[in-house]
């Protein structure tokens, strides 16, 4: 799966969690899913703890962090 692919996964919906990304289809917010994994949680056990998620889910928040941080350097360069 791509990262395109998997960030298809990730909603912002002003209906849900008050517009925090979340993971589609469900209200695991993107942060507790990189939350654990920074605390040294496996994609497994992620998806033990919120059994609505997939380990591609899992895959899809990480890319989301990457994207975000890609999104942070383009836009401090841009102003440098």
């Amino acid at each position: 799966m791509t990262n395109e692919q998997l960030l298809e996964r990730i909603t912002i919906d002003s209906a849900v969690c008050h517009g925090q990304p979340c993971i589609r289809g469900t209200r695991v917010l993107v942060t507790v899913v990189l939350d654990a994994l920074a605390a040294g949680m496996s994609a497994a056990e992620i998806v033990e703890h919120y059994p609505t998620l997939t380990v591609d889910d899992v895959r899809a928040a990480a890319a989301y962090g990457a994207w975000l941080a890609k999104q942070e350097i383009h836009a401090l360069s841009a102003t440098s």
